[in-house]
This record gives structure tokens, sequence and C-alpha cells, in this order.
């Protein structure tokens, strides 16, 4: 028997409110990690930012409840009605479907990201929502989830659609979110932390690192990707890598 209707209600709502919390905490613990690194690999880089890094953190809370919304329904549904596409028996797909299923999660993601991102840039939009991202100059460990809500909206419904789409399991979702958590922090911390040799590399030309992201926040018409540089050279808007 379904549960009577306000019942499910009420387990909906604290479920997104308990994914509100664990997304703002996430955010609060992989950011303030970064930035006490920065301080310690390169002290003084954030010296006089602490106005900015205040509304970075005002803007990022906001955003946290907006990625928890739908996180804690997406959340509720596969618990409580198996809505979604996620497993927990590694047995009910082949193994090899594991580390495919990550891969195809962050392409599609990237895929999201670069082409939103980009018509974030179109100018009436970038002055309403996208500018309250670049208004981090230079950008923080902080800055990681610092969105108007229009912008924090569309990244905020795309895993969720996809674990509709795409079968994974419990755990390479979680590397998923891990994979993006990471990125998008240390993509804006204003140091490169990967090595030379590796941003460099042939593998390197395809990823994206604080390197090449730091060259859009100081040229915005370029390097719009997330995690791979694909789009950006086939549609020739990659313009190499800064010096952070």
């Amino acid at each position: 028997m379904s549960a009577p209707v306000p019942s499910a209600l009420s387990a909906a709502a604290l479920s997104m409110i308990a994914m509100t919390a664990i997304v703002g905490l996430r955010y609060l613990a992989s950011s303030g990690l970064f930035a006490w690194l920065t301080s310690k690999v390169r002290p003084g880089l954030y010296a006089g930012l602490a106005p900015q890094i205040r509304t970075e953190l005002r803007w990022s809370l906001a955003s946290a409840a907006i990625y928890g919304l739908p996180a804690g329904l997406v959340a509720w549904g596969w618990q409580h009605r198996g809505w979604t596409r996620i497993y927990t028996d590694p047995a009910d797909y082949p193994l090899w479907w594991l580390p495919l299923s990550v891969l195809a999660f962050l392409i599609a993601h990237d895929a999201w990201f670069y082409w939103t991102h980009r018509w974030m840039h179109r100018p009436a939009l970038f002055r309403v929502a996208h500018a309250v991202h670049h208004a981090s100059r230079p950008p923080t460990a902080w800055a990681a989830m610092s969105f108007h809500p229009i912008e924090a909206l569309t990244g905020a419904v795309v895993i969720p659609a996809l674990v509709f789409l795409i079968p994974i399991h419990v755990a390479a979702l979680g590397l998923v979110l891990t994979v993006m958590t990471v990125m998008g922090v240390t993509n804006h911390m204003g140091w490169e932390m990967f090595p030379r040799r590796l941003v460099h590399s042939r593998l390197g030309n395809w990823l994206i690192t604080a390197s090449h992201h730091s060259r859009h926040h100081e040229q915005y018409a370029c390097n719009y990707g997330l995690y791979f540089r694909f789009w950006d050279h086939l549609c020739a808007t990659d313009r190499g890598l800064s010096q952070p």
C-alpha cells in the first residue's frame, strides 16, 4: 500500500531539507579544505579578498538550497518509489559498466555545462545572472558555487535528470559527485595543483584544470567546459592555459 499523500509529502520535504544541508556542508568542507591548502601553498594569495569571499559564501549557500531541493526529491523517489535507475547490487549490470557509467555521467554533464555556460554569456543573461559568478575577481576556492539562482538552477537539474536516463551504481554516483565537487573547487582556487607534466601532456590537452579555467575568468569568451576540453576544441573556443 502506498503511503498517504501528506505523509509522502512530509518525507519528500524532509529529504530535500536533509540534502540541502548535505550540499551546504559539502561545499563548506571542500572549499574550506582547499582554501586552507591555498593558505599553506600560496600564502597571501587571497589577501584583501575577505569582502569578496563573504559574498561568495552567501551566493554559494543560497545555491546549496537550489541544488539540494531536486537532489532531495530524487533521493526520496529512489528510496521510496523506485523512480530512478540508481542501483545498489553490482550484479545488476556487468562490472565493466561501473567505470563506463561514471564516464557517461561526466561526458553528459560536461556537454550540458558547456552549452548552458555559453548561453549564460549572452549579454542579457550575463548581466542578469552570470555576472554574479564573474564578480569573483580573482576567483577563490569559495567561488565554486557562487551563482545567481538562475544559473544555480541550470546546474542543479542535470545530475538529477541523468539518474532517470543512465543506470548507475550508488557508489559510482558518489564518485561522480566527488569529481564534480573537487573539480568545481580546484578549478577556481587560483593556482594549479596538478603537476606541470600532466597539465601540458597529451592527456592534459583534453582535461580542464585551474590553468584552463582561470583563462576563462580572465578573458570570458573562451574555455567554457567543466571537465573536458572536447567542446572547446570542437567549437574553437579553447584559448589555452593561464598561469595561475
